[in-house]
């Protein structure tokens, strides 16, 4: 198989997948772009999980085409090889390590990690002493590090768990609804977390949440019955007969 090159960072082209005759994705092409956030919304059951699914590959599609930087092919790879290309996603829940500290928790996500025993046992280098202080800053969390995490915030959590995505290097992004459950200042403080994260890095977030959305200010991608539906600013999206009938409703 010749693989053609794109210089996308994601390339999804026809991509479906059916589920006992149902398609959760129905011929879907997306590409994301390096440094480039995309926001991806649309009614309940449009297909977004799935999308992430195919993408993480946990999900294999029936048909279609999904690239990773112009030569890797997604659906030949199993979920360990994509997150090891640089593919980190995050769900809508935190999964952090609660009787641990953010420090170590940070620690423990850290790139070429040795296994979490052997992790906390030995003696941290300069270098990654550098790098956990610097995520501390970066998820706005430098004054918790020695706090258990199962004693922060909804919203602090998934600041941790963005920084333990960020501490394994990732080129690609997928964050699920991150702010749910926030307070309004968490909301907003996530949006300019991820405003900065995709200064550098693929950045795509699933959200419902129209308020964050806009205060993202990135792309809009519209999903319905596992295509795309609409795309474009969200003011351009929102005006979009289409989509306000199957999901604004308004």
């Amino acid at each position: 198989m010749t693989v053609p090159v794109t210089p996308t960072l994601l390339y999804l082209d026809n991509v479906t997948v059916s589920f006992d005759g149902f398609r959760a994705l129905n011929a879907l092409s997306l590409a994301i772009d390096h440094a480039e956030m995309r926001a991806i919304i649309g009614p309940n059951g449009a297909g977004k999980t799935t999308m992430m699914d195919v993408i993480t590959g946990k999900t294999q599609p029936n048909e279609g085409t999904a690239l990773f930087e112009g030569t890797h092919d997604l659906t030949a790879l199993d979920e360990t090889a994509i997150a090891e290309l640089g593919i980190g996603r995050k769900f809508q829940t935190p999964t952090v390590f609660e009787l641990h500290t953010v420090e170590d928790n940070l620690l423990l996500a850290l790139k070429n990690k040795r296994g979490p025993l052997a992790t906390l046992l030995s003696r941290r280098t300069n270098r990654e002493q550098e790098r956990i202080d610097s995520l501390l800053e970066r998820v706005r969390l430098p004054a918790q590090r020695h706090r258990r995490a199962g004693e922060l915030s909804h919203g602090q959590k998934q600041w941790l768990e963005i920084g333990m995505l960020l501490a394994q290097e990732p080129k690609l992004l997928l964050i699920d609804e991150p702010a749910a459950g926030m307070t309004d200042q968490e909301t907003a403080d996530t949006a300019d977390l991820l405003r900065d994260i995709a200064k550098s890095k693929g950045v795509i977030v699933v959200e419902h949440d129209m308020s964050f959305v806009r205060a993202l200010g990135a792309k809009v991608t519209c999903l319905h019955e596992g295509s795309v539906l609409a795309e474009g600013s969200l003011d351009a999206v929102s005006a979009n007969e289409r989509v306000v009938e199957v999901y604004l409703g308004r």
